[in-house]
């Protein structure tokens, strides 16, 4: 169970993952050593799974972010997995989410402009195995993108 201190740690790694036991330390008003323990049990009890890199993939080249919302058949054995399995292998494919309900995978994925998305589309999203129905929803504008929690 997470108490205050737990908390105040998680507060402060989600403004800057990037802190070291010493900054995190000063910041709360601990010794290194109390700090470091707490990290060790959290990242023991799966609380904390790792650090993560943002990337803005603007930055790299990547114009395009498109969000597609897939329908399986699911009347195939095994069309789940072997389609995740499929799109797992999709390079510029960035996220797979699965779901309950009318829409079972969003697939995330970016391209380098329009002409660049027409051809992972054609060549490596419309080949994936056991696609019903295909949503293509493309990206405007990422108005919140925030991993962080109020603790």
């Amino acid at each position: 169970m997470l108490d205050d201190l737990d908390r105040r740690l998680l507060r402060l790694l989600q403004t800057d993952p990037a802190q070291g036991v010493p900054e995190l330390a000063q910041a709360a008003g601990l010794t290194p050593a109390r700090v470091a323990r707490r990290l060790d049990r959290l990242r023991e009890d799966r609380v904390l799974l790792g650090s993560q890199v943002v990337i803005d993939w603007s930055r790299l080249g990547y114009a395009v972010a498109v969000s597609l919302r897939i329908t399986l058949d699911k009347t195939v054995a095994r069309a789940f997995d072997e389609f995740l399995a499929a799109a797992r292998q999709v390079p510029e494919v960035i996220e797979i989410q699965t779901f309950l309900g009318r829409v079972d995978v969003r697939l995330s994925l970016v391209a380098r402009d329009l002409t660049d998305y027409q051809r992972i589309y054609r060549d490596d999203v419309l080949t994936l195995p056991h696609i019903a129905d295909i949503e293509a929803l493309m990206t405007v504008a990422t108005v919140k993108a925030d991993d962080g929690l109020p603790l």
